[in-house]
């Protein structure tokens, strides 16, 4: 081990960061941080109080003068200082405070970014302590991260379904031939399901009871076997704690507007693929990729939609962070790549050489 890797010389990090999650990829390492992208600070002096799982537990549960929020909104930055503390925190939570060189870093970025907004995301990564930062694209980071061959000159389907975001890309050549990126994806399948027991139970409940409903029994496609779970929330008629048994038909009702939004938004983008790469796609089928991913029936609702095979990625939360891991150790190895095709040419020439000789 040199002298430079020592002090943090041959870092080298991808961040998938999310809008519910952020993971941060260290190469050698594997993901090393799994945690909400939530930052509870003190309203009064602006001070950090928690960052990540100890903030996620404040959401809905703190004092006046404590604010437990999200820096990210629908895939972009909404709040630029926290955002750049809470990669701060992850960053050195990764490689350690005594690390003396900043790390290259990688982050991912929803597909229909505008310029500024990707800049803000470069420039808060630089900020929070990146020597050389580089941005990618989330369904590029997926397909990678899926184990499926991008460089290939053949059409392959990837839908992502994050937090704030989904990402649908047809990908040949290592390029986007055509994508689309959506504001509907895991943060409003909460919304929907807080909104439904609003309406239908006249029950107010929060965003962790949300999204364990969306967990345990939330559903795209009707099963074969309900499922209920009972749940907890303040009944908005007494003003009183109120428990309720909810199954898997109502959240099916609950849900149903927002992954038809994203079925139609599948079928958009097939509607514009090429011919040829369509018949790739027929053929290899569509994988899907992120948390949102995981809903019940989505990947059989999308197979009805579009009549394609769908299929749901290996560890699918992962692949974007794996993707922004494995681009980073590709980039990172370039140099070496080039002097070693470099010393191949010249061995070739020398032989060239004695051969005419």
């Amino acid at each position: 081990m040199g002298f430079f890797h020592l002090f943090g010389f041959g870092d080298s990090i991808g961040i998938d960061l999310g809008t519910a999650t952020t993971l941060v990829y260290v190469k050698g390492q594997g993901i090393v941080i799994r945690e909400p992208s939530v930052v509870a600070v003190e309203r009064d002096t602006n001070t950090i109080k928690a960052v990540g799982t100890e903030a996620r537990r404040m959401l809905g549960k703190t004092p006046g003068n404590i604010a437990a929020i999200r820096p990210l909104r629908e895939g972009v930055i909404s709040n630029y200082d926290m955002t750049e503390q809470m990669l701060k925190y992850f960053i050195q939570k990764a490689i350690g405070k005594t690390s003396f060189v900043k790390p290259t870093i990688a982050v991912c970025v929803p597909s229909a970014v505008t310029e500024v907004e990707k800049r803000a995301v470069e420039d808060a990564a630089r900020q929070a302590g990146g020597r050389k930062v580089y941005v990618i694209e989330e369904p590029m980071a997926a397909a990678i991260g899926a184990g499926i061959d991008i460089s290939r000159a053949c059409g392959s389907m990837v839908v992502d379904i994050g937090g704030g975001t989904t990402d649908i890309a047809v990908i040949s050549l290592g390029g986007t031939v055509v994508s689309s990126s959506i504001k509907v994806a895991g943060d409003n399948f909460d919304e929907a399901i807080i909104r439904y027991m609003r309406r239908k139970h006249n029950v107010l409940i929060g965003e962790n009871s949300a999204e364990q409903l969306k967990i345990n029994i939330g559903t795209a496609f009707a099963r074969t076997m309900p499922v209920s779970m009972d749940v907890r929330g303040r009944n908005l008629i007494t003003g009183l704690p109120k428990n309720i048994t909810v199954n898997s038909d109502e959240m099916l009702e609950a849900l149903s507007e927002s992954v038809n939004t994203i079925a139609d938004a599948v079928h958009a983008v097939l509607e514009k693929t090429p011919p040829e790469l369509a018949a790739d796609i027929f053929e290899r089928g569509i994988v899907m990729t992120g948390g949102g991913g995981l809903l019940y029936g989505l990947d059989k609702l999308i197979a009805q939609r579009t009549g394609i095979n769908t299929m749901i990625a290996e560890d699918a939360v992962s692949c974007v962070a794996y993707g922004t891991g494995k681009y980073i150790e590709y980039i990172d190895g370039a140099p070496d790549r080039q002097k070693r095709t470099a010393q191949r040419e010249k061995r070739r020439k020398k032989r060239e050489r004695t051969k005419k000789s």
